[in-house]
């Protein structure tokens, strides 16, 4: 496991907070050996809870032509037809993914294509699991065209702790499946968008790993 370029900053800071903090207690409060013992272990669980959100563990992934591979980890909150009033203004199937603040927070390409439209909205935090999240949170929407000539649309949704989301697509790039596209700090979501008809793979509450679960397959 290797801890993503995301987070060295975030991490930086962490460091000098603990380190100014456990200094201060050592100099002024040395002889109140509960609280020193407080920061001390405060400061160890802040580090490693720090640490866990920009995790970048080791896996093998998952392919496939026709396959949309899922594009995050964590926990399948939505699966429904709905239309879909940014790009496409149409009905689509809709699978969106939780993020909890305990998940890896890269975000994977679903499928090999091309990027065909690009927008990231400014917004507000509310908590991911709000419906109204995918329209009035920051978010970022990306469509990439798979070769069949289908599209998808995928959309990164800051949640209540997430401030930040960051993305590495522009439109016409090329890009590939399971290759990241982005990345979001803390708790968050992602939206998937697929053609009418599509065949999901996954279910309801069922957790799903980021370039590893195969979400639908394509017609």
């Amino acid at each position: 496991m290797t801890i993503h370029k995301e987070g060295y900053t975030t991490i930086a800071l962490t460091i000098l907070l603990i380190f100014v903090l456990n200094a201060v207690v050592d100099y002024k409060y040395y002889d109140i050996t509960w609280l020193r013992w407080f920061i001390y272990i405060f400061s160890a669980a802040l580090f490693i809870i720090v640490l866990q959100f920009f995790r970048n563990p080791s896996r093998t992934f998952s392919s496939g032509e026709n396959l949309v591979i899922c594009p995050a980890d964590g926990k399948v909150v939505v699966i429904e037809e709905t239309t879909e009033g940014e790009y496409f203004k149409d009905k689509r199937l809709q699978v969106s993914i939780f993020m909890s603040p305990v998940n890896v927070h890269i975000n994977r390409n679903p499928i090999s294509g091309v990027v065909k439209f690009f927008k990231y909205h400014p917004g507000k935090y509310l908590a991911a699991w709000n419906p109204k999240s995918s329209t009035e949170n920051e978010r970022t929407t990306t469509v990439v065209e798979h070769k069949n000539g289908q599209s998808i649309l995928f959309r990164q949704i800051a949640g209540a702790l997430a401030r930040r989301i960051v993305w590495y697509v522009k439109e016409g790039d090329k890009v590939v499946q399971t290759e990241q596209f982005g990345f979001i700090k803390f708790g968050s979501r992602v939206d998937v968008f697929l053609p009418i008809g599509t065949k999901v793979n996954v279910e309801l509450n069922q957790v799903v790993k980021g370039g590893i679960t195969t979400l639908a397959e394509l017609s």
